[in-house]
């Protein structure tokens, strides 16, 4: 049974072992939360989801995206209440990711001791993964803080088993598993836990039932989302450079399980590691090895591992911190207050690439501010493939005056995220119109092998018919402007030679 922690040195408080470290991640977090004024595709998805009706919503999800409905539900309504752009976009993944470090903190105090506590706790706030995903406007940080908050309810559970500590438990593992279904894979750490920590049979059995609950409310979302799986088809089987982080992480956190801890804590450390090391190796191997049959791993999905690492390297830290004996009191106090600015410092090159506009895969506020400058009003538009449509979605104020050439039905309307386009016939006929002499295409920088039939069609008439004027890459997109024979203009000539 897990046992409470001894009396706290007198330097450290047990409410600031929590709210210090909650408050690193809440500065860090809102320190550049609009990025430069950038914005990423899957964070436009959420942005245009969420400013949906409820009945939309709710149709949309009957076919695609079932796995993100409660996400986007409550971002609905987060801007119901403030329409504030990108701030409200990222804001609760900011606080969310405050609470999975406060609650991580309370856990390795309650396992360990105040200070490994505290020091696991500023360690995760410091996480380049944990700042990257506090900033962005999808689920995945407040799939930690709810995975985060399981693994405290586990411990508690563990020393004080009943049917209400069970009962949160289970709540809260459906929470986290309804925000995105990977986080069942901590419930698996969590058995893995429990028999390594030789829990009574008891706990183990209340764990089990309070799982078994929590996966059969579960059932309807796992069945809706498997016949939707065709939405993760673009993961890819990993590779060398999706392996070695997990690898890394992995080897740290079994290095520092394997470390001595500090003399006269070493049953509470071994605790803490029965917690630790199957949270931060299990869900990411067991996602890893799946995807050698059905390509599913991708590291956002298992982000909440981190917290594992954070832990086992609180003992370590604390270990080094006594090592520099109860004779160095003025030391210990001048490295308290230095440390951090000096990580800080160290971690600004990390930190200030975190916040810039590159920082993501591409940049549609950026895709559509060029396709402000190339367009004019009565201008054709295209999106190759019709997922870069997310430009328009996003700022539609940018193509309000221009004419969606393949578009039939708007996301809203064909309850899809990105609308549906005309067959390619009917887009060739549009491209070939008299009236259309100019197009914006709005595209990838590099052509996508196969292309659809609608994506072949414009870009067959795209070469037979129009000229390329000019072109504008911006980060991880590319916007074009075409013009038929002669109607490109001297300056455009030459910048679509370029």
């Amino acid at each position: 049974m897990i046992s409470t922690d001894s009396s706290p040195p007198a330097a450290i408080r047990p409410w600031a072992v929590a709210l210090a470290p909650a408050a690193l991640t809440l500065v860090l977090g809102l320190w550049g939360i609009e990025r430069g004024g950038s914005i990423w595709r899957d964070e436009v998805v959420t942005y245009q989801v969420a400013h949906r009706s409820l009945p939309g919503i709710w149709r949309m999800l009957g076919g695609i995206d079932a796995v993100h409905g409660l996400y986007y539900l409550l971002m609905h309504g987060v801007f119901a209440v403030w329409d504030g752009g990108l701030p409200a976009l990222r804001l609760p993944s900011v606080l969310a990711m405050a609470a999975a470090t406060a609650t991580l903190a309370e856990i390795g105090r309650r396992l360990a001791g105040v200070r490994v506590g505290l020091l696991a706790g500023l360690v995760f706030a410091l996480l380049p993964a944990v700042q990257q995903y506090a900033q962005e406007g999808r689920s995945y940080a407040l799939v930690c803080a709810a995975v985060v908050g399981a693994t405290l309810l586990l411990v508690r559970a563990w020393r004080r088993p009943g049917p209400a500590a069970w009962a949160g438990y289970s709540v809260t593992v459906l929470v986290a598993a309804v925000l995105h279904e990977f986080a069942v894979l901590a419930v698996a750490a969590h058995g893995l836990t429990l028999w390594w920590g030789r829990a009574p049979r008891a706990v183990r059995r209340g764990w089990a039932l309070a799982t078994a609950a929590a996966l059969l409310a579960l059932a309807p979302l796992i069945l809706i989302s498997r016949q939707q799986a065709d939405q993760v088809c673009w993961i890819s089987t990993p590779g060398w450079s999706d392996l070695w982080a997990p690898a890394l992480t992995a080897v740290v956190g079994a290095l520092c399980a394997c470390l001595p801890s500090v003399p006269g804590s070493a049953e509470s450390v071994v605790r803490l590691r029965a917690v630790a090391l199957p949270l931060l190796v299990l869900p990411p191997v067991a996602l890893i090895l799946v995807s050698y049959l059905d390509p599913l791993y991708v590291d956002r999905y298992v982000l909440y591992s981190y917290a594992g690492l954070a832990l086992l390297l609180g003992p370590v830290l604390d270990r080094a911190w006594s090592r520099l004996g109860p004779a160095a009191g003025r030391t210990r106090s001048a490295l308290s207050i230095a440390v951090l600015p000096v990580v800080l410092l160290a971690l600004l090159p990390v930190e200030l690439g975190l916040r810039s506009p590159t920082a993501r895969p591409n940049d549609v506020a950026a895709a559509a501010r060029a396709v402000r400058d190339l367009a004019r009003p009565g201008d054709g538009v295209l999106f190759i493939p019709s997922a870069r449509r997310e430009a328009a979605l996003y700022d539609p104020g940018a193509f309000a005056a221009l004419r969606d050439l393949a578009l039939a039905e708007t996301g809203n309307d064909s309850a899809t995220i990105n609308g549906v386009e005309a067959e390619p016939g009917l887009i060739r006929s549009a491209l070939t119109a008299d009236r259309v002499q100019r197009v914006v295409v709005v595209t990838d920088p590099k052509p996508r092998p196969n292309p659809s039939a609608r994506d072949r069609v414009k870009l067959t008439v795209l070469a037979e018919r129009f000229r390329l004027c000019r072109t504008e890459l911006v980060h991880g997109l590319e916007v074009a402007r075409y013009a038929t024979p002669g109607g490109c203009g001297d300056q455009d000539e030459i910048a679509g030679q370029k």
